[in-house]
């Protein structure tokens, strides 16, 4: 089933990716924020360790996430001319003849 460029349809798996970021950056803002608060004993250190550690994972995350090269897929969402088009798409397929 082929879909025109202008009906594209994300699957459920790029519709979550957001919420795999958000989730991982607060298990480890929880996990930080348990730790700080048993040694501590100061909820309002454990709360502020938590936030900014929330933040810096999930900025690095994105980060991450935008270093990645699309593939022969996105490219070919984006409208790269010269995306390799095809089952043999991958990055050792010849570059398509013009």
């Amino acid at each position: 089933m082929s879909q025109s460029p202008g009906e594209f349809k994300p699957s459920r798996r790029d519709i979550l990716r957001p919420v795999e970021y958000v989730g991982g950056a607060a298990i480890a803002a929880i996990f930080v924020g348990v730790i700080a608060l048993i040694t501590t004993r100061e909820f309002p250190l454990a709360i502020i360790s938590a936030g900014g550690v929330f933040i810096v994972v999930l900025v690095v995350l994105a980060l991450l996430a935008m270093a990645v090269k699309p593939d022969a897929e996105e490219s070919a969402e984006l409208g790269d001319p010269d995306a390799p088009k095809g089952p043999d798409a991958g990055p050792d397929a010849p570059p398509p003849a013009h």
